[in-house]
């Protein structure tokens, strides 16, 4: 099962007998967070334009649950995540198809919470929005309910004992900036650094400059760099899950499984008891 469509494919695949459910997941994260400034979630550009059919989902209130100790985006509420979905009309027996502005980061978070918690054809727009060829519509639509029931399991779900035994025995892989796990600069958590073992992999070196994947190839080929390859055991982290849920998604596409810490440096970097990392070495 493919993990990203083209806007053309998804062009194909809405006008054909089984169109996909749309969901809309624009937002980013604002750097200013840590000092209580809000994400910006997307509404307001919902609004003004989105692909005919498409539903708002919103990731801090839909796809996490309120920062705590579990970090700054914990697992939503599955049966609450249920609801939201069967709201937006996503049904088991029916593709889904996530977009988001460019980034690709919540349309992974989304992707990924779809995907481990059982829906069978989930896919994310290549490129997000400004692929999209298509016309756009300020209609707001009214699914029918879907039926999909969440079933979460501990497969692909890593927490912080497991991100630091997978460190040292398998690869973990940090997809925020360089800087950020160098410990150089850190805009939003009071800690800077990684966990000890982790290796430096920014999730903005998976795409073009357009904004979509890189081709399969080539991103096995960098991870192949990285140790994920021949089947080593992977996770990925990065501030809070969403960034590193789109590196899942591109090793995804590369064909390698991988597991994701969502609590993620958030979580880690709020426990004094955890060691941190500094500098270029995974240590």
């Amino acid at each position: 099962m493919n993990a990203i469509i083209s806007a053309s494919e998804l062009a194909s695949d809405l006008a054909g007998a089984n169109p996909p459910v749309l969901l809309d997941v624009r937002w980013q994260l604002s750097m200013a967070k840590a000092a209580g400034a809000p994400s910006f979630d997307g509404r307001a550009e919902y609004a003004a334009g989105h692909i005919p059919g498409a539903v708002f989902v919103d990731l801090d209130r839909e796809l996490a649950s309120a920062p705590g100790g579990g970090g700054r985006h914990p697992l939503p509420d599955i049966a609450e995540f249920g609801a939201a979905m069967r709201r937006a009309g996503v049904s088991s027996g029916r593709p889904v198809v996530v977009y988001d502005g460019g980034q690709g980061w919540a349309a992974a978070r989304a992707w990924w919470l779809l995907r481990w918690t059982g829906h069978p054809d989930v896919r994310v727009l290549d490129g997000g929005l400004p692929h999209w060829e298509g016309p756009l519509s300020t209609d707001l639509p009214a699914p029918a309910p879907g039926d999909f029931v969440p079933a979460s399991g501990a497969a692909g779900l890593l927490d912080a004992d497991a991100a630091a035994a997978l460190a040292r025995s398998g690869v973990l892989l940090d997809a925020r900036a360089g800087e950020r796990y160098r410990g150089e600069v850190e805009p939003i958590d009071p800690v800077g650094g990684h966990i000890p073992g982790a290796l430096s992999a920014p999730t903005t070196d998976n795409v073009a400059a357009d904004g979509r994947f890189l081709p399969a190839e080539e991103l096995r080929a960098r991870f192949k760099t990285l140790g994920a390859a021949d089947g080593s055991e992977v996770g990925v982290y990065c501030g809070s899950g969403v960034s590193a849920a789109h590196e899942v998604l591109a090793l995804a596409v590369a064909g390698i499984p991988a597991a994701l810490y969502v609590g993620s440096w958030s979580e880690w970097s709020s426990d004094p008891q955890r060691p941190v990392a500094v500098g270029p070495d995974p240590q």
